[in-house]
């Protein structure tokens, strides 16, 4: 028993190889082909009380070496200075009409802003993005390349401690969509990323858009399977070298606030032949900190050792993952316990508001969850 125990948990511990295998980032065509023109390019960015992160993405596309038709602002009812702050910039600010019945905050301000643009190619910034230099045409060329729906998520920047607390989260959503597994795209994706999503105009409006998902808590998952199911490819990304962006930057409370917003109802759209093998990796994590502890303190160092091993072994593999994904740094790593425990307690609390309360929140407004 003493063996066959690690033993399992070395198994478990392979896991990420299988999910997290390559994650591709966008790169530019180097030589493209003579007499190729580029589509008219409109970026379209829903805010909503974004007076704090607005500045940098606008900043940033407007250093950028591919050429840009339209940067539309889609105000969504803000109570800051988005507009204002969104029109020094010099994009075009459209405020979003009253939120229909069955429709959601993002989905309707995309939906308004796709309308409204003039675009032959539609890009979809979430307002706390950042376009690294180069980076949108490395993302255009990329889409060129592959057509359907391309996403992204972006490189994780991060200033302060309590940023780091969400790795497993990142780690998790990187996984779950099923997008960089050892096959490849040979596996069907989840769906699509929600910070950058790229798509034709034609293509969006054939698909239905965002009207086809306008009550998702989910919409950038449930977008990727509408395209999916119109038989589009979708193609999802790492934003390392194209994109960054920092994850609820307001704070702990804005973390947990916004992963609560949609942990449970992921979890839900998870295929079972993801989320078993995932859940089996996170509760070995668990395990094997806890059994390494058990046995220091009760047994001493030698029976410990192969606790150790194993310890250390998903710490050299967290890091692994994570300097793909961020600037998280070594002592994350280290320490992934905590941010473990962080994520199983966030994900009680999002299972409560999802299940039991039948309500979360994001932005001032209530979201009602569907019995």
């Amino acid at each position: 028993m003493t063996v066959l125990i690690p033993a399992f948990l070395v198994l478990v511990w392979m896991i990420p190889f299988v999910f997290l295998w390559r994650i591709p980032h966008p790169r530019a065509d180097h030589n493209p082909a003579p007499g190729t023109s580029s589509p008219a390019v409109s970026i379209i960015i829903p805010a909503r009380n974004e007076e704090r992160t607005l500045p940098r993405l606008l900043d940033s596309l407007a250093n950028q070496q591919a050429d840009i038709a339209e940067i539309i602002v889609v105000d969504d009812h803000s109570e800051d200075g988005t507009a204002r702050i969104a029109s020094r910039y010099g994009a075009r600010v459209i405020t979003s009409p009253e939120l229909p019945t069955g429709w959601l905050g993002k989905p309707w301000a995309c939906w308004h802003g796709a309308r409204s643009a003039a675009g032959d190619v539609f890009v979809f910034l979430d307002a706390d993005t950042f376009v690294e230099p180069g980076g949108l045409q490395k993302i255009l060329s990329s889409f060129r390349r592959r057509g359907g729906l391309l996403s992204i998520w972006p490189y994780h920047r991060m200033k302060h401690l309590y940023e780091r607390l969400s790795a497993l989260f990142n780690i998790i959503i990187m996984a779950s969509m099923g997008s960089f597994t050892i096959r490849g795209e040979k596996t069907r994706s989840l769906g699509a990323f929600g910070p950058c999503v790229v798509c034709s105009r034609r293509d969006y409006f054939s698909v239905g858009g965002h009207e086809q998902v306008r009550g998702a808590i989910l919409e950038d998952v449930a977008l990727g399977q509408a395209f999916q199911r119109a038989g589009f490819g979708v193609h999802n990304y790492g934003g390392r070298g194209a994109i960054h962006f920092r994850m609820y930057p307001a704070g702990v409370g804005s973390l947990i606030t916004g992963f609560t917003k949609g942990m449970a109802s992921g979890a839900k759209a998870v295929t079972a032949e993801i989320l078993v093998p995932i859940i089996c990796w996170v509760a070995g994590g668990f395990a094997v900190s806890f059994l390494l502890l058990y046995v220091l303190l009760s047994s001493g160092l030698q029976p410990a050792l192969p606790w150790m091993m194993l310890h250390v072994l998903y710490i050299l593999q967290i890091y692994w993952i994570l300097v793909r994904m961020g600037n998280y740094g070594p002592v994350t790593a280290l320490l992934y316990p905590i941010p473990f425990v962080f994520f199983a307690a966030v994900f009680v609390i999002s299972l409560l508001q999802t299940h039991l309360l039948h309500e979360v929140s994001w932005k001032g407004r209530k979201i009602d969850i569907q019995r």
